[in-house]
């Protein structure tokens, strides 16, 4: 498995997992400066885990839609270039903000990933786009913020079946899905992500020319 610069395996009690270097943000274990990536928590830390070729490197500029709380775009801050986080919820996003105060380089939107001409004036072109989103039409979301990606950019996304028909058999739905992600996008890897999250599909992929 190739981690990305900035991102490293730690010893934490006994358990052996990626970790960043910055602020601990949601209890998670710590190894002096280094803070673990839990992939229990997190869809992205998990594709790593799972030994996922993601593309992900330090320094990039990053989308990253349904950033919640803040739990995964903290560690992509911490390795991370320029990060956008849209957040729809203003709950969460109010602890999205402590987070950014604590990174520099994160800066919290509080906007429908579904509608991206709402932060379009403010994001510049990004070289991944991390999706998260627990909505139905996720792969449309997905094609509707390929306007940010460069052409060697990377759509990185964790689809989630319950949110799409939560009575459909998964298998059903993340075919469905891809079939719309396939729209704007080249599929180059999926991979469920069992154990650390049930009915979840994760999903490397590159944007079509236009």
């Amino acid at each position: 498995m190739t981690l990305p610069d900035g991102v490293e395996r730690h010893d934490f009690g006994g358990t052996t997992s990626i970790a960043t270097r910055g602020h601990p943000e949601y209890g998670e274990r710590t190894d002096g400066e280094w803070r673990r990536w839990d992939p229990h928590r997190s869809k992205l830390g998990a594709m790593l885990e799972l030994g996922m070729e993601t593309g992900l490197s330090a320094g990039q500029t990053t989308l990253y839609l349904g950033a919640a709380a803040g739990t995964t775009v903290s560690h992509v801050a911490d390795f991370g270039g320029p990060t956008y986080a849209v957040e729809f919820a203003p709950r969460p996003t109010r602890d999205l903000l402590g987070v950014a105060e604590r990174r520099a380089n994160l800066f919290p939107l509080l906007k429908d990933a579904r509608k991206p001409e709402t932060y379009a004036h403010v994001v510049e072109p990004v070289d991944v786009l991390v999706q998260d989103v627990a909505t139905r039409g996720q792969g449309r979301v997905a094609t509707l913020n390929r306007r940010f990606l460069g052409d060697d950019g990377r759509l990185l996304a964790a689809i989630k079946a319950r949110s799409e028909d939560v009575t459909a058999d998964p298998v059903d739905v993340f075919d469905d899905v891809l079939a719309d992600i396939e729209e704007g996008y080249e599929i180059l890897a999926t991979e469920r992500l069992t154990p650390y999250h049930d009915d979840h599909l994760a999903v490397v992929a590159r944007p079509l020319s236009e």
